[in-house]
């Protein structure tokens, strides 16, 4: 396991782990968070093997 310190806010803490997907790159972590625990699992299939621009705008064109 690698863990890198970094302040998340608390009320990013307090949603459920199974509405939120995490991704990171080399220079990035990105969270993104769901209404319900199916649509954070289409998104994390839907978006395999995308970079991190192309899973923001999936998100934004299907989830916002």
């Amino acid at each position: 396991m690698i863990c890198i310190k970094t302040e998340i806010p608390e009320h990013l803490c307090q949603i459920n782990d199974e509405l939120k997907a995490i991704y990171h790159s080399k220079d990035s972590v990105c969270i993104w968070v769901f209404k319900t625990r199916e649509e954070r699992n289409s998104f994390v299939d839907e978006t395999a093997g995308m970079n991190n621009n192309q899973r923001s705008e999936h998100y934004n064109n299907n989830y916002v």
